[in-house]
């Protein structure tokens, strides 16, 4: 069989959508020799890295809220970010421990954004949890993450919002690229709030680069998107329904992939 690259892109809420993939998979007998992720797609990815099942997972984060995940600063301008993401690195720690990259099951990067050099950084060193958050940092509404020399590290979606290349370098024959967020550019009406409008200016720019990048698509074998409408990525809402339409989508695809990995 050949070596299987799995590429799970960023998302927020519809995210939820690669725990549901990763089921359908696991049902079939098929794990991925490398995993790759942004974002949501990273913190999912990296959980199952650590050996966590997607039916752990799910218990873990359908009936989320907010409040669960995400805390307001104290000091949002001197901090840089609305909130901070401490709960959310408490959550996902409680799920797969502290852990470094090289204590993981199946090998494991993500991406993130670093805004002082303004390019991708890819994470494969180090902690885990710490890489993950910084992959999943809005700018704006999270504070930046700093890693090592990186000091100011935000979500990878901003340039990168399905990592492919990387599972290329890692070794992968077979890539198969999951990408939750699908055309951005569709109307959606802007409340006029700060947050609203910078969050709809995110998934603009986000859209117009994945859009520009489809030439990486030459890395990729199967590139995969989940029918998940009009949910919103930023609305901790409609998770379970996110899952299931992951899982559909998996359940779909079994056969394609068990092909490839063949041939």
């Amino acid at each position: 069989m050949k070596k299987f690259g799995l590429a799970l892109g960023s998302g927020g809420s519809r995210g939820v959508a690669h725990v549901g993939f990763l089921q359908a998979l696991e049902e079939a007998g098929i794990r991925p020799d490398y995993v790759t992720g942004c974002s949501m797609g990273s913190i999912v990815g990296a959980c199952y890295c650590a050996g966590v099942s997607p039916q752990a997972m799910r218990e873990a984060v359908v009936d989320l809220k907010l409040t669960d995940i995400a805390a307001v600063n104290a000091a949002p301008f001197h901090k840089n970010g609305l909130m901070k993401m401490t709960k959310a690195r408490k959550r996902i720690v409680d799920l797969m421990g502290e852990k470094n990259f090289d204590e993981l099951k199946i090998p494991f990067a993500c991406v993130a954004t670093d805004l002082i050099k303004g390019r991708v950084v890819v994470l494969d060193q180090g902690n885990v949890a710490d890489a993950v958050i910084a992959s999943s940092s809005i700018p704006g509404v999270f504070s930046p993450a700093e890693i090592g020399d990186h000091k100011m590290l935000v979500d990878g979606g901003i340039l990168e919002r399905v990592p492919t290349r990387e599972l290329h370098h890692m070794g992968a024959e077979v890539i198969v690229a999951v990408d939750v967020l699908g055309n951005l550019m569709v109307e959606k009406e802007v409340k006029g709030n700060l947050v609203d409008t910078l969050l709809r200016c995110i998934d603009v720019m986000d859209t117009c680069t994945t859009q520009r990048k489809r030439i990486m698509r030459k890395y990729v074998d199967l590139w995969l998107e989940p029918s998940l409408g009009p949910m919103d990525q930023y609305a901790v809402k409609d998770l379970r329904f996110a899952y299931e339409k992951g899982y559909e989508l998996g359940k779909e695809h079994v056969e394609d992939i068990e092909r490839l990995l063949r041939n």
